[in-house]
């Protein structure tokens, strides 16, 4: 069920028979994936089947007790969050179970709510840990030189990457508004055997026609008005390392013509000089459009084109790059918490079914601005859908809404009997349809229905007398 995987699982270890009922009723009913065990020799037993985020153990316990229990469980590889109970609530108690590596200490009789109310924080916690540290050892080997991803399409983008940085011809990188095609230039830059040089880039939409020539191939003094000084231009500023063109399909044709003798000669002659310069530069360029529907059309040179496309890069769209969406969110998450200097948020589980769930038209650009929005807005342990954008939570809501879609009717059996139905029965046939459809996941039926828990347990207890009439 969803809300076991968000929440994670519990090993409860209390000798009371009666409590430890009562605590895996409480636990079930907030949706806990629960083992309950009577003794602790029992708990380490299913430690490895049963892998805990959190252990509920009473403090006094036949043979092993609390204390020597948790001692055990500290010296596990990777420890559970441990909450511990007890009828002898003394502060030397609570005090030596917290010295011996407790997260939390409770004192019988327990008040349920603050009980659930704990040991949702501690499994918060433990989730929000699992995340960093799933985060911390992918990225170190998923990094490559700022691209994140771990999908086999961004695996084969790095190789290829790797393979045509020792090239020395042009590039042309193609991709979606969005993908890191600035990022792929730089991989490439890094990756060659220019890394020790200048890396330039420039955005040919950026800048004004009439200035792309000077910007480029630099300028003679006076070579017009407001030439006051001689100027180099990129592709000298860029000698002997890496030139990258951003949006290269918006270059003027009269500058397309110039750029193509520069590839081919390896020379360039500034506005207004009487002689030219040999550069040795390596050119990447970036486009998010179809250059050859701009060929057809006339707007862009079909020689240029075919010089540059020898080496073609494609980066892959975010929605086709699977669970690199959770790995980019977590690396967004903990940049923007580290530069506001505030704490690290977790991923709900609900959250995260949205993220992967909406298509990212915008791509990596579009998810980091909502990871900043989501970072800034979060005051709880965990981001949910409500701190994400409403385009994201609707893609979530359109997944997993059980009610049927437009063009499919509502199941017959809301409306099924010789006499139609009261209202009140339509409403406890429909919470017992929408519970069936999430597996009798009840916090999330409760949400999808737009009611407390509280009131869906008074549906089900109603539906169920009904049922015993």
């Amino acid at each position: 069920m969803s809300a076991t995987k968000e929440k994670g699982k519990v090993l409860l270890v209390e000798d009371d028979q009666k409590l430890l009922e009562l605590l895996v009723e409480e636990i079930e009913a907030e949706g806990y994936s629960v083992q309950a065990c009577s003794s602790a020799e029992k708990a380490l037993a299913v430690m490895d089947e049963v892998d805990p985020d959190v252990v509920v153990t009473d403090l006094q316990l036949p043979g092993l007790d609390g204390l020597a229990l948790l001692e055990r469980l500290r010296s596990r590889p990777l420890p559970p969050s441990v909450l511990m109970i007890s009828a002898f609530g003394t502060i030397d108690r609570a005090v030596a179970a917290l010295k011996a590596g407790a997260d939390n200490f409770l004192t019988k009789p327990l008040d349920m709510d603050h009980f659930i109310l704990t040991l949702e924080r501690l499994l918060s916690v433990r989730a929000l840990q699992a995340q960093v540290e799933r985060f911390r050892q992918a990225l170190p080997s998923e990094a490559f030189h700022g691209l994140v991803g771990s999908s086999p399409l961004m695996r084969a983008l790095f190789d290829r990457i790797g393979r045509i940085a020792r090239a020395d011809g042009p590039v042309l990188v193609i991709g979606e508004s969005g993908t890191g095609k600035d990022l792929v230039a730089r991989a490439l830059h890094a990756e060659s055997p220019r890394a020790d040089r200048n890396f330039l880039a420039v955005n040919c939409a950026g800048v004004p026609a009439d200035l792309l020539e000077s910007e480029f191939f630099g300028h003679a003094e006076g070579a017009f008005s407001g030439a006051d000084r001689a100027r180099p231009g990129l592709f000298r500023e860029a000698d002997g390392g890496t030139l990258f063109l951003d949006e290269i399909g918006e270059m003027p044709a009269a500058l397309q013509a110039k750029l193509l003798r520069a590839l081919q000669d390896g020379r360039i002659r500034p506005v207004g000089a009487d002689r030219e310069h040999r550069v040795d530069v390596r050119l990447v360029a970036a486009t998010n459009v179809n250059l050859l529907d701009k060929v057809a059309a006339g707007e862009f040179r079909e020689d240029l084109y075919y010089r540059l496309e020898a080496f073609q890069v494609d980066v892959p769209p975010l929605r086709e790059r699977g669970e690199d969406r959770e790995l980019l969110a977590m690396n967004f998450i903990a940049t923007f918490a580290a530069a506001r200097s505030r704490p690290a948020r977790r991923l709900s589980e609900s959250a995260l079914e949205a993220i992967q769930a909406y298509q990212w038209p915008g791509n990596v650009r579009e998810l980091r601005n909502a990871m900043e929005r989501a970072v800034t807005f979060c005051e709880d342990e965990a981001i949910a859908p409500a701190h994400l954008p409403e385009r994201v939570r609707q893609a979530r809501s359109q997944l997993a809404s059980p009610v049927a879609s437009p063009d499919k009717a509502l199941p017959a059996e809301l409306l099924a009997g010789d006499v139609l139905p009261s209202m009140e029965e339509i409403k406890l046939r429909y919470a017992r349809y929408v519970l069936d459809r999430v597996d009798g996941n009840k916090r999330r039926a409760a949400a999808l229905l737009g009611v407390g828990r509280r009131s869906l347990y008074r549906w089900i207890d109603q539906d169920q007398d009904q049922g015993q009439e």
